[in-house]
């Protein structure tokens, strides 16, 4: 109930007491909406540690790194990837600290034949029918593997969707109607020397360390549609594949870990769904007693990755979903999950969302509210040691990019040609709240214990929402939260720690600010504005 209507509601009854009785009157006290809370932060009570923040290159960047003019692409880069400050204190960037780079299937070289209409959705391949290989494919792609180097990205993963179509049983980069992988018989092993020979060499050549390779995603669907390069694979396939593309990484002694996983949603992690045997892959793939297990690999990182799709609303669904899930992986000492892919593509209605769905951009805080508190919520609830958001660019009007592209006439298209060659970059609200997390949550930081005055996680996932994160190493304590109130709100701060100056440093993400440096706030006084995120920076003395 908004304070308006509550006075109007609170109006009639003292009306009615006055008029029906002489005695004492009892009048309520009116609501405070800004008093001041109590936040509790304990870092000798830790929980994960942080892997890095990222997104992907996935078919956009092809043409923006390939086509666009420098100076634009160089300001993208910079949005997405710098970690500096401007001369007034403020982020030029979201920094990044993990890069997706998608190793593509050939549907781009296959044009219309591909059977993916929109050319955005196809990409190239590094590999020939006959076996050999062309470095130079995928230019606008590595046009940016090299800007995130060169901007201090530390961490790179590289992922692949299908199998390269000369090797798919029906030659084309995305599945028919089955429910096994789409590749030929016998070709799997082909397939593990392609992602092997590109990590190799796209190393050497473009200088940088492939942390983690993802080989499946979304194993889950059939991709029969064509809408873009995918295929289904079974658990059974899944271990075959990483045991031939473990033993392959170990081979040639590079250092890069399988991350495997990439559930289309986060309960075929952890539950069993269907009869398809593509569920329940906690338990199949690190459960030691299982045929399936790839525990014991070497080249295997210790990690489930899922994508936080169908899996964020109603709030209620939000919270059980992600207990479940980390209550699964706690069973696996070290076992670690990443939310590795997410844009909104649920229907939570306008109230959430403009549109009430994903189609239509936002470039306002409404759509990058809702994503804070899923970003909070799979770090908080699901223990998630990495946050990943889908495709960093895009010219479709869909919430689908932190970066959006259009023609300067239009907010979005996809029709051939538009925004091919140049246009406009907008950046989002959403990409600026992203990077409250990103910028300043680096890898290796620890996230610790937060407590405040709620103990309704409903209420909290409605009002504002805390986390908390310590560096060690530079003695720096960093508070994440998110206002998704229209309410400003007041906290006085505790820790089992001292502050240098016992004051915090706020960086504000609102619909007037974009992650702005603002003025030191005494612990005992930390203000956090209405429909807002901010992230408050201090030093451990």
């Amino acid at each position: 109930m908004n304070h308006k209507n509550y006075m109007y509601v609170w109006g009639l009854g003292a009306l009615f007491a006055l008029s029906s009785c002489s005695s004492e009157l009892d009048i309520p006290e009116a609501p405070v909406y800004n008093r001041e809370r109590s936040l509790t932060v304990t870092l000798n009570q830790e929980f994960q540690t942080i892997d890095g923040f990222g997104a992907s290159d996935a078919w956009r960047c092809q043409m923006v790194g390939r086509y666009w003019p420098e100076e634009k692409k160089n300001a993208i880069a910079d949005w997405l990837f710098s970690h500096e400050f401007d001369e007034n204190g403020n982020p030029k960037g979201i920094g990044l600290s993990m890069w997706r780079f998608y190793i593509g299937s050939g549907s781009m070289e296959q044009g219309a034949e591909s059977g993916i209409a929109d050319e955005w959705r196809r990409a190239e391949c590094f590999q020939s029918a006959d076996g050999t290989y062309d470095w130079e494919k995928q230019a606008g792609q590595r046009w940016f593997l090299r800007a995130a180097r060169d901007r201090g990205v530390g961490r790179f993963l590289a992922f692949s969707l299908s199998a390269p179509v000369h090797m798919s049983l029906n030659g084309k980069g995305f599945s028919t109607p089955e429910q096994r992988m789409n590749i030929q018989e016998g070709k799997m092993p082909a397939y593990a020397d392609f992602l092997v020979d590109c990590i190799e060499n796209l190393q050497k050549k473009e200088g940088v360390t492939f942390n983690y390779l993802s080989p499946v995603n979304e194993p889950q669907w059939d991709w029969s549609s064509g809408s873009q390069e995918g295929t289904p694979v079974t658990n059974e396939e899944m271990h075959q594949f990483v045991t031939l593309l473990s033993e392959r990484l170990s081979q040639r002694g590079l250092s890069t870990t399988i991350a495997l996983g990439e559930a289309g949603s986060i309960n075929y992690l952890y539950q069993d769904v269907n009869a398809e045997n593509r569920d329940n892959q906690i338990e199949a793939f690190w459960n030691p007693s299982s045929s399936l297990s790839i525990a014991s690999l070497p080249n295997v990182e210790k990690v489930m990755t899922g994508h936080s799709y169908w899996s964020v609303w109603p709030l209620e669904d939000m919270i059980s979903h992600r207990r479940n899930l980390s209550t699964k992986i706690g069973t696996y000492s070290g076992l670690k999950y990443w939310q590795t892919e997410y844009c909104p593509m649920e229907s939570p209605g306008t109230s959430e969302v403009p549109n009430g769905d994903g189609n239509v951009r936002d470039l306002g805080m409404q759509t990058a509210l809702y994503v804070a508190r899923i970003i909070h919520h799979d770090l908080t609830y699901a223990n998630a040691s990495s946050w990943q958001w889908w495709t960093a660019l895009t010219r479709a009007n869909y919430k689908d990019g932190l970066i959006y592209l259009d023609d300067g006439n239009s907010e979005g298209g996809q029709s051939a040609g538009y925004c091919k060659e140049d246009g406009y970059a907008r950046d989002s609200k959403l990409m600026w709240a992203f990077g409250n997390y990103s910028f300043f949550v680096r890898p290796g930081m620890k996230r610790v214990a937060v407590t405040t005055d709620s103990s309704d996680p409903l209420n909290e996932a409605k009002d504002v929402m805390i986390s908390a994160y310590k560096d060690e190493a530079a003695g720096k304590l960093v508070i994440v939260a998110v206002n998704i109130g229209k309410v400003n709100r007041e906290y006085h701060l505790n820790t089992d720690c001292k502050l240098k100056n016992q004051t915090l440093v706020p960086y504000v993400t609102s619909e007037n600010s974009n992650l702005a440096k603002g003025t030191e706030m005494p612990v005992d006084e930390l203000s956090i504005p209405a429909r807002s995120v901010v992230t408050f920076v201090g030093e451990i003395e």
